[in-house]
């Protein structure tokens, strides 16, 4: 019986045999058939729109984005958070109204305290 689960994949393995093999086999053949082109600097450097590239290609980022990204995550997951609390409330509040309760105070607590951790940061001025 064993033997016969394995004999189920074979058609599974010999296509993706088969698809590895076509994959080498059309990259080799353009590399054997492709015309070889001339390659100038002018076509090696990068298309900036039109525009010359000048600078470094990487610009670095102000700390403000990250923390602006940062409070997103944190505000945003209450959202995640609040909807699965909301779906259950009221077979909870029958059952256990301490700690359905308690669980939601205990998320605010802890969502007011990164509120005001960012607000003293001065996360919220745009100067």
């Amino acid at each position: 019986m064993e033997d016969s689960q394995i004999y189920e994949y074979l058609p599974v393995l010999m296509l993706g045999a088969l698809a590895v093999m076509f994959s080498f086999g059309i990259l080799v053949g353009s590399v054997l058939l492709g015309k070889k082109g001339k390659r100038t600097p002018i076509k090696d450097t990068p298309y900036e729109c039109g525009m010359l590239p000048v600078g470094e290609g990487t610009t670095r980022m102000s700390v403000k984005f990250y923390l602006v990204a940062m409070l997103f995550i944190l505000f945003d997951i209450e959202v995640v958070f609040l909807y699965p609390w909301a779906a259950v409330y009221r077979e909870m509040l029958r059952t256990d109204p301490g700690l359905i309760l308690g669980a939601m105070v205990s998320f605010l607590a802890i969502l007011f305290v990164g509120y005001i951790y960012a607000l003293k940061k001065g996360a919220f001025d745009w100067h």
